[in-house]
């Protein structure tokens, strides 16, 4: 499909002086913070706006940052993106193997020498647990099923840019059917773009897209991705409109979750699925840098969208 939306963009809107400040307080790791009061509560107002969005006959499920290692590694999360992967560790053994391990660290030692995996991953992404939950739930009935999730996420990708944390919250909107249900669903939702970000007062592109896949292989996988528009990112000028911020995706997955889940649709072929995702730190981060640290003079429009 082609899709050309956009609004005009003529600079980037120019960055609140001490923002980071306002809205974060550092820990010592790059793209990790604690978050004050003035940027939780438009996070929560965002989080209302996006329910205010959902599809009449969908499902909620909310998800811990954590989700089993067999199922990512099943998801082929390993081939694609093994750079981005954070696994939980834990100390194992018997009492005194753990407490010598310990130990060691109050004499100098290194004790992370003796962690091991355990059955957890941080979740990369808010939509993965719910593949296997459909999965056990038998055929899909016709129409197709629609989720709504949400979930704290990690990748490993270190920045101190506020428009990339390591830590990061994740909304989607998922549909799981057949491929004209699947790919109805998508359009729906690239059709409501410029409302959507018009109703926060945003400037944006949406574009074809790919996801950062790992090595040569996944440059192959990634030009794939692009000609078969199985992606698309609303695009927000943050730093520069050379290289705006993601704050948004609408994607396509085709079978893949299916036949990696055994999920098949009403005629016994495997499912198809989509997602919408909102990056909810990036769009906070973006109403902000677009709008300004007094919300009291954010344009009357966005304030009431978000029930200010």
């Amino acid at each position: 499909m082609t899709v050309a939306i956009r609004t005009p963009v003529a600079e980037a809107p120019s960055k609140p002086d001490g923002i980071a400040d306002a809205l974060f307080h550092p820990t010592g790791v790059d793209g990790v913070y604690a978050r004050t009061h003035l940027y939780e509560d438009v996070i929560e107002r965002l989080t209302s706006w996006i329910s205010s969005k959902r599809e009449p006959g969908t499902e909620v499920l909310r998800f811990p940052p954590v989700m089993s290692r067999k199922d990512l590694e099943r998801h082929g999360y390993l081939k694609s993106f093994p750079n981005l992967l954070g696994c939980v560790c834990a100390l194992h053994g018997t009492e005194s193997e753990i407490r010598s391990a310990a130990d060691s660290h109050e004499s100098g030692g290194d004790w992370t020498a003796s962690l091991s995996a355990a059955d957890l991953v941080l979740s990369p992404a808010a939509c993965y647990p719910v593949y296997p939950i459909a999965a056990s739930r038998g055929p899909v009935a016709p129409g197709g099923l629609v989720f709504d999730v949400a979930s704290d996420c990690f990748r490993h990708e270190p920045s101190k840019d506020l428009d990339r944390f390591q830590s990061f919250r994740m909304r989607e909107y998922v549909c799981i059917g057949t491929g004209e249900e699947v790919t109805a669903f998508r359009d729906r939702w690239l059709d409501q773009a410029a409302s959507l970000a018009g109703e926060l007062g945003l400037t944006f592109d949406v574009k074809p897209a790919s996801d950062p896949f790992f090595g040569r292989t996944g440059q192959v996988m990634a030009v794939s991705q692009l000609q078969q528009a199985l992606k698309f990112e609303m695009l927000i000028p943050l730093h520069s409109t050379e290289k705006p911020t993601a704050c948004m995706s609408f994607n396509y997955h085709r079978e893949h979750f299916g036949e990696t889940w055994d999920i098949i649709d009403q005629t016994g072929a495997p499912a198809h699925t989509a997602c919408v995702a909102f990056g909810m730190d990036r769009l906070a981060v973006a109403l902000f840098w677009t709008h300004g640290l007094d919300v009291d003079r954010w344009p009357a429009a966005v304030r009431d969208v978000l029930k200010f």
